[in-house]
């Protein structure tokens, strides 16, 4: 049985357990705030030019562009690269380990297709790394001071292996922001840009016979529109994942305060029952004595 010393000792432990818990609760949910509003500023944009542009691929040639050049069928084999986006941090419940599941499922669910790997976050990069995956990308620490060059750099290390032939088709994988206490995982085709089936398609599987008037040339605008659709659909991911990070982050340490609470209220009940005992023992040597004499 252990000593009351070691039991006050033990609570101490918990209760400074519990003041660090509640301070990194309360920072993720300042930051939160900060990050849920710039996902709800960007996701609006973000996903009307992503109907747009979808609509438009599955209206023209796909060989009027390199970024909608259909290589090979998601299930067709070929060589894909796949970003991977983590956190640079743990303590997030299991943000990081759903991220790096998905991605493991997508790499070994088609044993015809090569996938090369894209890191974005140190815990995917550490995961990833030391196990001899094929690394294109990789980019640690920038969750700290997001900026739209960060998705610059991402797009542009996609669109020059899509464009240069060394990969056939780019994923992302990520944990998309629902709520404080629900992160979804997504996985989407980034490139080439995704066709959307629609009513009134040519029957022998030609173009639809809706068509746009375009102004300037449709080369000029696809030289301008797709590249920027790339790098705001990078963008968009990481603004998800930022904030689902610090849900999830929120989540768990408030979860962590709450076990540590009841550890701290089942030890100071054991403590009160070795005082108890101890207390009692004494008693009955004191009467014990007594009696003998």
């Amino acid at each position: 049985m252990p000593s009351l010393l070691d039991i006050r000792r033990r609570i101490r432990a918990v209760k400074s357990t519990q003041q660090i818990t509640k301070a990194m609760k309360m920072v993720a949910a300042s930051r939160l705030r900060r990050a849920q509003e710039r996902i709800q500023h960007a996701r609006p944009f973000a996903t009307e030019m992503l109907r747009v542009l979808n609509s438009l691929a599955a209206r023209v040639d796909p060989g009027s562009h390199p970024l909608l050049d259909e290589r090979a069928t998601p299930r067709a084999g070929g060589k894909a690269l796949l970003f991977v986006i983590t956190a640079d941090r743990g303590l997030c419940g299991s943000f990081n380990t759903n991220a790096i599941k998905a991605a493991s499922t997508f790499i070994v669910e088609d044993p015809a297709r090569e996938v090369a790997l894209g890191l974005v976050g140190r815990r995917g990069r550490d995961f990833f790394a030391r196990r001899g995956f094929d690394v294109r990308y990789e980019q640690v620490n920038l969750f700290q001071a997001l900026q739209y060059g960060h998705a610059q750099d991402i797009a542009q290390a996609a669109i020059e292996a899509f464009v240069g032939g060394q990969v056939d088709s780019v994923y992302l994988v990520y944990n998309e922001f629902k709520s404080v206490i629900q992160q979804r995982i997504v996985l989407e085709r980034l490139l080439p840009i995704p066709r959307l089936e629609i009513e009134g398609a040519a029957p022998a599987g030609g173009l639809p016979t809706t068509d746009y008037l375009y102004e300037p040339t449709p080369e000029e605008l696809f030289t301008t529109l797709l590249p920027r659709h790339v790098e705001v659909q990078a963008f968009r991911a990481l603004l998800e994942s930022n904030a689902a990070f610090y849900a999830a982050q929120m989540t768990a340490m408030d979860s962590a305060s709450r076990n540590a609470a009841e550890m701290i209220d089942q030890l100071t009940l054991y403590m009160n029952k070795v005082r108890q005992a101890a207390i009692t023992r004494e008693i009955i040597e004191v009467v014990s004595g007594a009696e003998a004499l």
